[in-house]
């Protein structure tokens, strides 16, 4: 009789805890997450880990959502440097103005109204994703470290996402179109009824004054002499010197010498400021840019900037059939390229 006793009094207990603890789920919140505490930085706690309700869902997610906001404010980026960001308001936008230089002029008569030539240049906007599963039973389990850094990883790559898409448009610069149908860097473009290049083959070299006068000698000159469609010096100046990590040695040897091995004075000293980046695929190419004008050699176009989105919802299918919430960015953007004249690219082969 004892033992029946016991036992009932012993589920008699449970049930009532249960009860109890069904009461409080909702109400009982848990603590940031934190990648410098061993478990996460989570504190509600059932029998074997976390209870799962609305609040813990919620909570967790609050807390990945915090790390990737601080991982995208701290990365680093370079595209402001060489290209400027237009807004997108539609699926896509149209830069046939590119083909126009406004310039002022004497007002004799009545007023010159520059038309449009008949330049088709769009830019489609393109969908960006990066998507993270978030297994329930890890939640259950309290193992949430690895999601914090996958979290940190989705917001520096979504801070980086106008990088990756200027820098491709770089990389693409001899082989891909521009607004005058043209190749970006390209030997003939037209202008006033004249070619003209913006592309050379020579390497970059800091060696001696003669071979840095062959290499970035060259190109400014030729940024300088650059004209508009009717024949006016556009005043183009250099302001950045884009290099991959193979040549940041020299781009920065040639800014920053007082002279050259020969002795010579190094006249190119300060020209611009040295951008390098390793997502340039050519070891051997490098630019010359402006980028002290309103419009500049390379467009970041943005629809929707990148953003922390989630699946959260209990009842989702995913959850459901997988035990599976979802977190990670979306944005919708594009590239495409500004001014050829704003820009010298020479892809060093020689």
């Amino acid at each position: 009789m004892k033992n029946k006793l016991f036992v009932v009094g012993m589920w008699t207990g449970l049930f009532v805890l249960s009860l109890a603890l069904i009461a409080c789920g909702d109400s009982v919140m848990a603590a940031p997450l934190s990648l410098d505490s061993p478990a996460g930085g989570l504190v509600m706690l059932g029998f074997a880990g976390l209870i799962v309700d609305k609040a813990t869902i919620a909570n967790v997610f609050i807390s990945l959502k915090t790390t990737f906001q601080s991982a995208f404010d701290a990365a680093p980026s370079v595209w402001e440097k060489i290209a400027m960001k237009v807004p997108s308001t539609s699926s896509k936008n149209d830069y046939s103005w590119l083909s126009n230089f406004p310039k002022m002029r004497r007002w004799v008569g009545e007023k010159y109204v520059k038309s449009l030539k008949a330049y088709n240049y769009s830019v489609i906007n393109e969908d960006w994703e990066a998507t993270i599963e978030v297994k329930r039973n890890d939640i259950k389990d309290d193992q949430l470290a690895g999601y914090a850094v996958q979290a940190q990883s989705a917001g520096q790559s979504a801070k980086q996402l106008p990088d990756e898409i200027v820098i491709e448009l770089v990389n693409g610069g001899f082989t891909a179109l521009c607004y005058d149908g043209q190749y970006f860097f390209d030997t003939d473009h037209e202008v006033a009824g004249a070619s003209v290049s913006n592309k050379l083959t020579v390497a970059l070299s800091a060696a001696t004054f003669a071979a840095a006068k062959a290499s970035f000698g060259a190109a400014r000159t030729a940024m300088g002499k650059f004209k508009d469609d009717e024949g006016r010096p556009l005043n183009v100046t250099t302001s950045v010197l884009l290099v991959p990590k193979a040549l940041e040695d020299d781009a920065k040897l040639l800014m920053t010498a007082s002279h050259f091995e020969d002795g010579k004075p190094n006249i190119y000293k300060g020209a611009a400021e040295v951008v390098c980046d390793a997502r340039l695929t050519s070891d051997t190419a490098w630019f010359l840019l402006d980028t002290t004008k309103p419009v500049k050699p390379f467009i970041y176009q943005e629809r929707q900037a990148p953003e922390f989105v989630e699946q959260t919802g209990m009842d989702s299918d995913d959850v459901f059939n997988k035990g599976l919430f979802k977190m990670g960015a979306e944005a919708r953007a594009a590239g495409g390229y500004g001014f050829w004249q704003m820009a010298v690219g020479s892809t060093g082969a020689g």
